[in-house]
């Protein structure tokens, strides 16, 4: 089965409407026969981002279905992971990788995956193919 890691673009791209790429998730979804993968670092960039707004709702209803999602691996929280990706942040300072791109980078490499849900050039200067590049 194919899997794809699922990055914050992503989950704002599908629930706003006036986002350039919601037309172009949306149609990924529709037609994906696959596994996402996130983490639960992404899924608080999304809270946080929709936070705000009147998305607010939405936000909160999508983490609960992904949560209940049995194509959906949520990769929970640890002391390990936080460290790990702790350690990229601080040894790639010519990168602006946030802390949760660092994590998010650790856990593709960990399921050896190359294909991200993302238009985030960081994915790509990382290695990986971010697949909604402009």
């Amino acid at each position: 089965m194919n899997a794809c890691f699922a990055d914050t673009f992503f989950y704002i791209a599908m629930l706003d409407k006036h986002d350039q790429h919601h037309k172009r998730v949306n149609d990924f979804i529709r037609d994906f026969d696959g596994f996402y993968v996130t983490t639960r670092w992404v899924l608080a960039e999304v809270a946080n981002a929709l936070s705000d707004s009147p998305r607010r709702a939405a936000a909160s209803l999508l983490i609960h279905r992904l949560n209940e999602d049995p194509n959906t691996l949520i990769v929970k929280s640890s002391d390990l992971l936080f460290e790990q990706g702790m350690s990229l942040y601080t040894g790639r300072q010519d990168k602006g990788w946030s802390l949760t791109d660092c994590i998010s980078f650790v856990v593709m490499w960990e399921h050896r995956m190359n294909e991200a849900l993302t238009g985030d050039r960081h994915f790509q200067q990382a290695g990986f193919a971010p697949l909604f590049m402009d």
